[in-house]
């Protein structure tokens, strides 16, 4: 991970946001989810990474347990060929180092069972696990005692006992950052605008939105909650529903809004690197996005969409709708085009130097506001392999 590192005379020139440019590998010390629940099988072994850290994870007793997936003698992933042979303990299959899997500790060595080793040395890292809407979340980082709630790296909302969650994780090819800012990008609508969705759920979608004299977003800036950027739609942006090139009309998408759903009204950006879309795609529906850091050149992208509910029926049936509808039309149909846009956001920032040179605009002012807080309320910048141990 040594390429993760970024040009110091780049940071020197980054005004106000030098923390996130640093960033290529996300944030050190906050909450991040990495699997589905149903990844994590009792009495079974599964892998993620997490921010440059490769990870192993079982499921003991129903609880979910993480450690560095390396073992400390000669460095090779247990994950090559795991090895439980009771209930909480992981071997490593070259020399039969044995750990905890509750606290990380060295506790035998199968091929030399005397060894004073076990006595001495260090115990594999174990991270912080958490399950909570159908997801795993890892919180990545150094501290043991004093871990912040969940609910302090969440979006609001997404905890709520009423609150129903459906999901669906992919990896795709770009940095987190790239999806953090295109979700947040209040102009990228305009690759969105042959959407299905948009007929399919009766929405009314301009091109674009311009900030009206109102400064459209605020920051939430505190310590006992979540820390984000929100957006406020309504009287505080203007919609484009004409696109023109030098005077001459060469776009139009309908401004009725008769009959329309109007959705979203507001739109968030919540520390480390979740999205919050409410309500979207549907005035019943809010939808909430994670760009995990899995390393400098790709993310996780977990999307979720969360509906009210009062019964195990309403469950159920917001999941069938989520399964014949919502899956296809919101997580792939809607938002592929974001997956290949930020893709494509990659190839012009592999050169730290566009940190330097993009040319931002009046819309971006969310964004930057999301940059310089996050550069100021982040826990710590997670640095490559070589420079932690």
């Amino acid at each position: 991970m040594e390429n993760a590192l970024v040009d110091s005379a780049i940071l020197d020139k980054v005004k106000g946001w030098r923390a996130y440019v640093e960033a290529k590998l996300g944030f050190r010390n906050h909450w991040y989810p990495i699997l589905q629940s149903s990844d994590v099988a009792e009495g079974k072994t599964t892998t993620a990474t997490l921010c440059g850290e490769r990870l192993i994870f079982t499921r003991i007793d129903g609880a979910v347990h993480c450690l560095r997936d390396r073992c400390l003698h000669r460095g090779v992933r247990f994950s090559h060929k795991p090895e439980c042979h009771t209930k909480g303990s992981l071997t490593c299959w070259y020399h039969g180092y044995t750990y905890r899997w509750s606290d990380g500790k060295l506790t035998d060595v199968i091929a030399a069972p005397n060894t004073r080793i076990v006595d001495g040395v260090r115990g594999v890292r174990t991270f912080a696990a958490q399950e909570a809407q159908g997801l795993v979340f890892v919180f990545m980082g150094d501290r043991t005692g004093d871990i912040p709630p969940l609910a302090h790296d969440v979006p609001p909302n997404f905890l709520d006992a009423d609150m129903h969650v459906m999901s669906k994780l992919r990896i795709v090819k770009s940095n987190w950052r790239h999806g953090v800012e295109n979700g947040f990008d209040a102009t990228h609508i305009y690759i969105h605008r042959e959407s299905r969705l948009i007929q399919e759920n009766n929405l009314l979608l301009p091109l674009g939105f311009a900030p009206s004299a109102e400064k459209p977003y605020r920051v939430i800036d505190g310590d006992q909650g979540p820390v984000g950027v929100v957006e406020e739609y309504g009287p505080h942006v203007i919609p484009a529903f004409e696109g023109k090139i030098e005077g001459q009309t060469v776009l139009r998408v309908p401004s009725d809004m008769t009959g329309k759903n109007i959705v979203p009204s507001t739109i968030s950006m919540w520390l480390p690197c979740a999205l919050k879309v409410d309500p979207w795609p549907d005035p019943r529906t809010t939808q909430f996005e994670w760009y995990v850091p899995i390393d400098e050149t790709n993310h996780l992208y977990v999307q979720t969409l969360g509906s009210r509910v009062g019964s195990d029926e309403d469950k159920r049936a917001f999941e069938r709708e989520f399964n014949k509808r919502w899956s296809f039309y919101a997580f792939d149909e809607f938002n592929g085009p974001d997956i290949w846009a930020r893709e494509a956001a990659e190839e012009g920032y592999a050169s730290d130097h566009h940190w330097v040179d993009e040319a931002l605009f009046e819309a971006d002012e969310n964004i930057i506001a999301f940059r310089k807080l996050i550069s100021k309320r982040n826990r710590g910048v997670q640095k490559p392999n070589h420079l932690r141990e």
